[in-house]
This record gives C-alpha cells, structure tokens and sequence, in this order.
C-alpha cells in the first residue's frame, strides 16, 4: 500500500506538472505571492498611469504651442540631461541609502512639478521654458527613482522570481499605458477639463502613489556605506559592469534598443496630427493600441522571463521592434497605424522584460542599484536624442524618420546577436 501511495503521490505531482493552466498560473504570477511586491507593484503601476498621462499631456501641450516637433523633443531633452548626469548617481545612492525615503521624495517632487503645471496652464502662463523646465526636474527624480525601485524589487524578491516580478511590473506598466493615453487624450479633448485639469488629475494620482509607500518596510542603509563616498562607488560601478562582460552586453543592448527603438515617441504627436489626420483623440488610440499590444504580450513574457530561451527571445523582439517601425512609417491609413502601433508596443514590451530580467540575474546584489542606473542611462540618452530626432521629422518629415529608426535598429541587433555569440562560446556555451 505504501508503494500505492507513493506512486500517486509521484502521479499527481506529474499531473500538476503538466497541466496547462495551473502551470501558466502559477508561472506567470508567481511574484505576487510576496506580499510586499505586492504593495510595490501597486504603488509602481499607480506612478505608470500618471507617468504615461503626463507623457502624453506635454507633447500636447508643446506641439499645441508651436506647432513643431523640435519643440517637443526640447522639452524631452531636458529631461534627458537630468537623466543623463544623475542616473549613475541615483545608483549609487540607491545602494548607499532608506530606499524608501528616496522614492517617498521623488514621488512628492514629481507631483509639484505636474501640480505646478496645471496652474500655470489654467492661468494662462504655461511656456515651453517651463515644460523644459519641469522636464528636466522630472528627469532628475527618475535618475533617482528608477534605480531605486529597482533595487528595492532585487531585495524583496530573490532567486527563481526575479524574472517574473519583472515582468509583472512590464505587464502592469503596459496595462498603465492603456489606461494613460486613453484617458489623458479623452481628458485634453473634452473642453470642460482640458490640459490644466488633465494636469490637475495626475497631481492628485501622485498621492496615491506616495500613500502606497507606508505599507512598504524600510531597507536599512548599505552597512560599509561610510567606507566609500558616492563618487568612488559610481567608479566601482562602472569598474564592475567592464569587469562582466556578458552584464555589460545586456546593459549596451539597452542602450542601444532604447535609443533607437523608443525614439518615435517625440513625432507621435505630428505623426497623429499632420500625417494621418486623426487629432489628439487618434494620438490617444496610438499610443492606447502600443500599450495594449505591450500588455498582451508581457502577459506572455511573464512565464518565460526566466526560461532559458529568455536571450533568444530577446535577439527576436529587437529585431521585430525595428521591423514594426518600418511598418508604421509606411502605413497608408490610419487603420493600418493602429495595426502597426500595435507591434511596435509588443515587440517593445518584450525586450524590455526580458533584457531587465536578465540583467538583474547577472548582476550581483551589491551592485543591483549601479547597474540599474547605468541601464537607465539609456532613457536619458534617448531623451536626449528626442532632439535631433524631432529636427530631423520636421526636415524630412515623420515617414522617414520612422523608417530610418526601424532599418538602423535592425543592423544594429544583427551586430548584438553577433556578440552575444561569441560571449556564448566564450563562456563554454552557457
């Protein structure tokens, strides 16, 4: 009878094993048994749906202005100065201090700048100066607040889940950039709240997310942190992703992918207007499809984040990314825009889930916060491209400038997918 037993035993666990739904179950939202993530994730995606609203408000709000998309790309510029100077400094502050304190104010700085906006708006006084302004108060918050949050998930969630509570975080940010355009285009088109009141409602948003921050436990500052001063662990930062090489390929990737893949966003405005007609309202259905498109597919990614076949996948989404971008610059009508916005977000999605997934499992805990925020140098680097981007969209206009980014994008994965081989074999194939 005892062999019996073991035998079902043995029999259910392969059951369980092999049974579709409860593996995609249990795989793909594994990191929500953890009930801080929880808390985080809540707190992240809350700051998402503000974020994306913002993002949407200010090209508004620019190209409304001017009428011209080097406009846009100056505000984001400022942004990507901020970001550009502090990121490495945010690491390092990320791994030295209360990581809680940090976000707490980064949170409440981020929604004064969007609570300033709205009343310079609504009295009549907003400026590009202060969009670039604000832009670059923002950016240097996030220099912050994004290697911070990183590092802070690296901690909560160790080992097998990392992959999955990344992720998550992907899958809820997508579903944040649904929520965001849709209701920021909604908002700026109904006259009755307009810009200043779309402003007004991601200010209020801010405190929610910093509302979120009383349930998360204090990290306790790094204990040899007074052996070394900030500037001297940026350099050991910086030492140590030359010292890994197959670390440093995943952060160059992001770079790379980022700056070339993400850069459409400051034509998306005159894209929407001039090329395809379709108002502020047909802005905000773009930008809603790409995120619906990333949602569905970092749903997917989430069970496969920590696979395996994870570095394949990635070498898959980047080229596809550059793939979409030439669709969309050749799209004939607005239908067939939508279609391709809607690659363009899965393809996105996924390389970013994926390349922060394995990222984080290169990198040793000490360093998770310097890593984090050299990676994120790449949002200050595109930010920055923003610039010469848009001078380059009204020179040659939007069509081109979307396919010049996708053919680039795509030479340039082809030369990654090269290196990554030879770090393979290097490394004896594993």
């Amino acid at each position: 009878m005892a062999g019996v037993t073991v035998d079902q035993s043995e029999e259910t666990q392969v059951l369980e094993r092999v049974s579709p739904a409860r593996t995609w179950a249990s795989n793909t939202f594994d990191a929500f048994s953890v009930p801080t993530y929880r808390t985080i994730w809540l707190g992240t995606i809350l700051a998402f749906v503000a974020f994306n609203m913002a993002m949407t408000a200010q090209g508004v709000v620019a190209y409304d202005l001017t009428g011209s998309n080097r406009a846009v790309g100056a505000v984001v510029f400022g942004q990507g100065v901020a970001m550009l100077i502090l990121n490495p400094f945010g690491g390092a502050v990320a791994d030295r201090f209360s990581k809680r304190l940090l976000i707490l104010v980064a949170q409440v700085v981020i929604g004064s700048v969007m609570l300033s906006t709205a009343i310079l708006i609504a009295t009549d006084n907003i400026s590009i100066f202060f969009l670039t302004v604000g832009a670059f108060v923002v950016g240097s918050m996030f220099s912050f607040l994004g290697p911070t949050r990183m590092s802070l998930l690296g901690e909560v969630v160790t080992g097998e889940r990392i992959g999955n509570a990344m992720a998550l975080i992907q899958v809820g940010g997508n579903f944040a950039r649904i929520g965001g355009p849709f209701l920021a285009g909604a908002l700026l088109a109904w006259p009755l709240v307009g810009s200043a009141g779309t402003y007004f409602l991601i200010a209020s948003i801010f405190i929610l997310v910093i509302a979120t921050l009383y349930g998360i436990p204090d990290s306790p500052p790094r204990a040899n942190r007074n052996q070394t001063n900030v500037l001297q662990d940026v350099r050991s930062g910086f030492s140590y992703l030359a010292s890994q090489p197959r670390l440093l390929h995943s952060v160059v990737c992001f770079h790379l992918v980022t700056i070339l893949g993400l850069s459409y966003i400051v034509m998306m405005p005159g894209f929407a207007k001039d090329v395809l007609d379709a108002g502020t309202a047909g802005l905000g259905v773009l930008f809603g499809v790409a995120a619906a498109g990333g949602f569905i597919m970092s749903v997917i990614v989430a069970s496969l984040a920590d696979s395996r076949r994870a570095p394949a996948l990635l070498t898959v989404s980047s080229f596809a990314l550059g793939i979409a971008l030439i669709l969309t610059s050749l799209a004939p009508t607005f239908a067939f825009a939508i279609v391709a916005m809607v690659c363009v977000g899965a393809s996105s999605s996924a390389f970013q889930t994926l390349n922060n997934a394995i990222a984080l499992k290169r990198s040793s805990q000490e360093f998770l916060g310097r890593v984090t925020g050299l990676m994120f140098l790449a949002w200050g680097l595109m930010s920055l491209c923003s610039l010469p981007v848009g001078f380059l969209a009204d020179l040659v206009g939007e069509r081109t400038m979307f396919a010049a980014l996708g053919i680039v994008l795509c030479a340039v994965v082809l030369v990654l997918a090269v290196w990554e081989k030879r770090l393979l074999r290097a490394d004896g194939g594993l």
